[in-house]
């Protein structure tokens, strides 16, 4: 593929628009507020029945989760490396958008009582949509050269926050108005909405599928396959180890990680018990979040260009932190309402950035793109279930979500500190 085309660029952009509809919808938005309504209608309360054994509704659904990431922790270096191998990146990402498509689709005809169901397409759908994003982000350093790769970046997430409001409001309005578009109650409407994305995420996916390429190697997939995809891993954790600039980076990207997606996950729920947020407003405030990242992913990348990636980054870093600390005393829903602003500004920027800056850190002569980034997902997904797991455990320990929120500063603070010590100007991307 020619690298900077600006036909291929707006391909692979276009699917962030097609796959950014399960995070905000399936993930943040509707799903689990019908997940919870379900289940308690279905069992008379919270708690649930799981393959006969009793847990609490959203505990169960959190864990599914969890368990959904660390799968693909497992799973994608692997995957990648073979994908590697062999040169059929896309064809893996094919895979996964189809299984986590159709998942989602599935989720049409979960109703409460079938719980174990309803749970297994939850996990399908994000095995799905993390294991695509490995690959997806692989042909990131495919299309643009290194100086264009922040804006890129930013074109894709932006295209993502565009097009997940725009089908978030096309169902909102369908649930709210359910006997105008032909449904029978909100229930229907709201399990239609499940419907459209994964409708959504296989129909606009095809236009990456159609211009993205594959970059064949030759090498034939035998029985000995999997020993393949071990060794070409094996090749990139040299070539990592060898590389300081890589390895600090990862780091800082690890432990400010735990920081961003604990936020970006758990505002909402903040919200609702700090605040005093009902779901409308809660709703409202992600659509906020949306379409203020596409901003903030923008801006970043344009001081990126003019002040270097370590600069940007870090002056995020401090946002974050700062965002952090201030949510102790935030008790107005105004003042909250600009605060969720401000998260979408840096949301939007962390992710494009720390995206873009990965993909001109590796090798520009490797093939190995996709085993380079299953690091980066392993990285990413391992932050997750850390980060999520402290804000818990300060909570139960203290009682007060204040101080969760509080010490999610710490990891902004101590990723701005590793940043620091990360030497950019060896792949003069400063």
């Amino acid at each position: 593929m020619e690298k900077n085309n600006k036909r291929t660029i707006n391909a692979w952009a276009s699917y962030d628009w097609s796959n950014s509809v399960y995070n905000l919808i399936i993930t943040t938005a509707i799903f689990p507020i019908y997940y919870s309504a379900a289940t308690k209608d279905a069992f008379g309360g919270e708690i649930v029945q799981f393959f006969g054994l009793t847990v609490k509704n959203t505990v169960l659904y959190t864990y599914a989760i969890s368990f959904s990431f660390l799968i693909i922790v497992f799973l994608s270096p692997v995957l990648s490396g073979i994908a590697d191998y062999a040169g059929i990146k896309k064809r893996f990402m094919k895979g996964f958008t189809y299984i986590g498509a159709t998942a989602c689709i599935g989720l049409y005809f979960f109703t409460g009582e079938n719980i174990e169901y309803g749970i297994a397409c939850s996990v399908i759908a994000s095995i799905g949509f993390a294991g695509s994003l490995v690959f997806y982000n692989a042909f990131l350093p495919e299309v643009a050269t290194t100086d264009r790769m922040d804006h890129v970046s930013a074109k894709g997430f932006a295209m993502g926050y565009i097009g997940s409001v725009i089908l978030l409001i096309v169902n909102l309005a369908i649930i709210l108005n359910p006997e105008l578009f032909g449904f029978t109650g909100k229930t229907n409407a709201t399990k239609f909405g499940f419907l459209l994305v994964g409708l959504w995420w296989l129909g606009f996916s095809q236009i990456a599928f159609y211009y993205l390429k594959d970059l064949p190697t030759g090498n034939r997939i035998t029985s000995k396959v999997l020993n393949k995809g071990i060794i070409e891993l094996k090749k990139v954790f040299f070539t990592l180890s060898q590389k300081l600039v890589m390895k600090r980076f990862l780091l800082a990207f690890f432990i400010f990680s735990m920081g961003v997606h604990t936020v970006m996950l758990l505002a909402p729920l903040f919200a609702e018990s700090e605040i005093g947020f009902g779901a409308s407003e809660m709703i409202l405030l992600v659509i906020i979040l949306q379409i203020l990242a596409v901003a903030g992913a923008y801006f970043f990348a344009f001081l990126s260009r003019i002040k270097g990636n370590k600069f940007a980054i870090g002056s995020i870093l401090v946002i974050w932190a700062v965002i952090c600390i201030i949510s102790y005393v935030l008790h107005e829903k105004i003042s909250f309402y600009i605060m969720g602003g401000i998260i979408g500004i840096v949301m939007g920027a962390i992710q494009s950035l720390s995206r873009s800056t990965y993909s001109k850190l590796i090798p520009t002569n490797t093939l190995d793109t996709a085993s380079f980034f299953s690091f980066y997902d392993i990285t990413e997904k391992l932050a997750i279930v850390i980060g999520t797991f402290a804000y818990a455990y300060i909570e139960q320990v203290t009682g007060n979500m204040r101080y969760s929120m509080v010490s999610m500063a710490i990891f902004f603070i101590v990723g701005f500190i590793i940043l620091q010590t990360v030497n950019f100007a060896k792949r003069s991307i400063n």
